[in-house]
């Protein structure tokens, strides 16, 4: 019998999505209102925010809210219209391809809509069904659906298993011998969840002994990164042996968008065949024009990424020395592990939101394993010490509460 896939959807919700109507404006799609920054307003009261990837603060930058506005109001938010290939191209968005290209050091960009969207189609425009792709365990959602539309071989490695990731480099060289194709290695430069850069010097050291180019996520890692913010290549020293470099608007910039940076060649035939850019309108002035105003302040003004880590030293340290497990990040990211349930971790974020007015984004199965809370704090130049030294303090007291089991329950908070 023929299924109906609306009664399949209303049977099956998800892991995440069976829990909608208890979760929905509270634990999921919350609303942060006022002003972006490390105090904003959550159900009418401020709270201490650490859910953002404003790394910079670029976001509500002064300079940045000015140009955004004079943008906005030069060309509005239609222009250009069209794709960029037909009626959407500009000097503006030329410049900032070139702006960025010298940024990470390569010698071509193209700018791309949304970060997620670019990475899917980029890597489906990149292989063909002779080819083989070898990726990490733990790459991101982006990354993963991508290599899910490739037609072809795929070998996955352990996460940042530099052996395991050689032993399936062997088995795609001789699948691509055999089959005339070749082979594309893809990994982050810092993983969003665990915080740890990819071990990207390292698998660029594997071309000495196979033929492949390497694809490399750098969403975390563009301008929190490297002596000039040049991302996690500039900051292992192998931005050369990185092919092809992908790089976001939607953290460190505070804006949307997205783009690629390779050789000259590789961007044209990006620019000619890459789907999700020819067939979709041009990203508009006011963002292109921003984005050139964050690039610029980004390599002017480099006390912003000072600061950014001093913030994060004094959060990692500061934790570390309260007792906590935050892993083996050596980014900004800053996960804070605990051992609970989803009910369990749904109570302790409520207690720490309306209790001690701290907001930050909690992580559960299905994305960690059952058992397992993730408190992901995301640390900003425009954070404070104090800022650190209250949430440590609250921290400590939020997870005697857990070991107590002052949080157990048998059902998600009810807010």
């Amino acid at each position: 019998m023929v299924q109906d896939i609306f009664e399949k959807i209303k049977s099956n919700r998800g892991p995440i999505g069976q829990h909608a109507k208890e979760s929905h404006g509270y634990f999921t799609f919350p609303k942060l209102e006022g002003e972006i920054g490390p105090h904003m307003i959550f159900r009418g009261k401020k709270r201490l925010n650490w859910s953002l990837n404003n790394y910079l603060g670029l976001a509500n930058h002064p300079e940045v809210r000015k140009a955004d506005a004079d943008a906005a109001a030069d060309f509005g938010f239609a222009a250009p219209m069209g794709a960029r290939m037909m009626s959407g191209n500009s000097n503006y968005h030329e410049q900032l391809e070139s702006e960025l290209s010298a940024f990470v050091e390569k010698q071509d960009t193209i700018l791309c809509n949304f970060g997620y969207q670019a990475m899917v189609s980029a890597i489906d425009c990149l292989v063909d069904r002779r080819d083989v792709i070898v990726y990490d365990a733990e790459s991101h959602a982006c990354i993963l659906d991508g290599v899910r539309l490739h037609m072809g071989k795929r070998y996955v490695f352990k996460h940042n298993d530099v052996e395991d990731c050689e032993k399936q480099l062997e088995r795609a060289t001789k699948l691509a011998e055999e089959q005339g194709g070749a082979i594309l290695v893809i990994t982050e430069g810092v993983f969003g969840m665990r915080g740890d850069q990819g071990r990207v010097k390292e698998i660029v050291d594997l071309k000495k002994k196979f033929n492949f180019r390497l694809f490399v996520d750098d969403a975390h890692g563009i301008g929190t990164l490297g002596a000039k913010g040049g991302g996690t290549g500039q900051e292992q020293g192998c931005q050369d042996g990185i092919d092809v470099y992908f790089g976001t608007f939607a953290k460190s910039f505070g804006l949307i968008g997205g783009f690629i940076s390779s050789d000259e060649q590789v961007v044209e035939y990006l620019r000619y065949n890459m789907r999700s850019q020819i067939f979709a309108k041009a990203l508009p002035l006011p963002l292109v024009v921003g984005a050139l105003k964050r690039l610029e302040l980004m390599r002017n003004l480099p006390e912003l990424k000072d600061n950014l880590w001093k913030i994060t030293n004094a959060l990692q340290k500061g934790l570390i020395d309260a007792g906590f497990d935050i892993g083996v990040t050596d980014s900004c990211v800053t996960p804070v592990y605990m051992n609970g349930s989803i009910p369990e971790s749904t109570n302790l974020i409520y207690d720490l939101r309306e209790n001690y007015n701290i907001f930050c984004s909690m992580v559960v199965y299905p994305v960690v394993p059952k058992g397992m809370i993730i408190l992901r704090l995301i640390p900003t130049a425009v954070h404070t010490l104090e800022d650190v030294e209250y949430t440590i303090e609250c921290f400590s007291k939020i997870v005697g509460k857990l070991k107590a089991g002052e949080y157990m329950s048998d059902k998600i908070a009810s807010v």
